[in-house]
């Protein structure tokens, strides 16, 4: 049996490639990250090196931008908003992946409608609605927004993981003497764990990321999230380059965190759930 090989040119040229895709990804994180270290960010132009290293944009940002109560309310409103997604969403799909009800079907397409809908379009709708139940300028009204944004999604992906996970499962936990909590949280849930995690990680960008309904829905500054909070930085007629990618730096770093510490269990939690008990 013969293997083909690879041949030097071949080699360098896909080396190539990769690297030259590196970059082109890479670059615009390290142009943020130095610009936000760099002291002279404003008269700094095309120079790929910065000119020195210092922490004054990030001083700026937390003492005369008040960005720490912009990362607070933004960890809050996704927290809440993984969560009860999570809830939601993992119950509707066991819902309609199991259990058999009339325009089960019509459900399904109007949930896929709903995702298909450009966010623009629902921005004076939901508006009027947060107004009429005095939900504006709340963190909680912005939450229930972003948990409506964010179920679409989360309930067509865990349907697919519900119905992956056979009925002879189930079944046998019944036989064992289990009730439905039971079987859910001993068997379902570990099965389905990989897509929770991944709809947490939509849930959570959508929270983390959004301006539109964050700069909307909030009257009083001190209520804005840390995306909205970039933009006191972009003046009329000039912009604070540095303190603008340093605040888009802190923005960036609890993302990245998040996807660190979950990463694993989006590609392995299907293998480890199968034998949990």
């Amino acid at each position: 049996m013969s293997t083909r090989r690879t041949s030097p040119a071949a080699r360098g040229g896909l080396a190539l490639a990769v690297f030259a895709l590196l970059v082109f990804t890479l670059f615009p994180v390290y142009w943020m990250v130095s610009t936000a270290f760099d002291p002279k960010a404003v008269t700094r132009g095309s120079d790929v090196l910065p000119s020195g290293f210092g922490f004054e944009h990030f001083e700026l940002v937390f003492e005369r931008g008040n960005f720490g109560t912009f990362l607070l309310n933004s960890a809050l409103v996704g927290l809440g908003t993984i969560l009860a997604a999570a809830v939601l969403s993992l119950f509707a799909a066991i819902a309609v992946a199991r259990f058999k009800f009339r325009f089960r079907t019509s459900v399904l397409i109007m949930v896929l409608i709903v995702q298909m809908v450009p966010l623009e379009a629902l921005v004076i709708p939901l508006f009027l609605q947060m107004r009429d139940y005095e939900l504006l300028n709340s963190l909680l009204g912005l939450t229930i927004v972003y948990i409506a944004l964010s179920l679409p999604f989360a309930i067509w992906t865990l349907r697919g993981f519900v119905q992956a996970v056979p009925k002879e499962v189930e079944e046998a936990a019944y036989i064992d003497g289990a009730s439905w909590f039971r079987m859910f949280r001993s068997v379902l849930l570990p099965l389905v764990a990989p897509g929770l995690v991944a709809t947490s990680i939509f849930a959570f960008i959508t929270a983390w990321n959004e301006f539109v309904f964050a700069y909307t829905f909030m009257k009083d500054s001190e209520k804005y999230t840390a995306a909205v909070g970039i933009y006191q930085f972009f003046g009329e007629n000039s912009t604070a380059w540095g303190p603008v990618m340093a605040s888009s730096t802190l923005v960036t770093l609890p993302v990245m965190i998040f996807f660190v510490l979950v990463h694993k269990r989006l590609g392995s939690g299907l293998a480890a759930g199968a034998v949990k008990g």
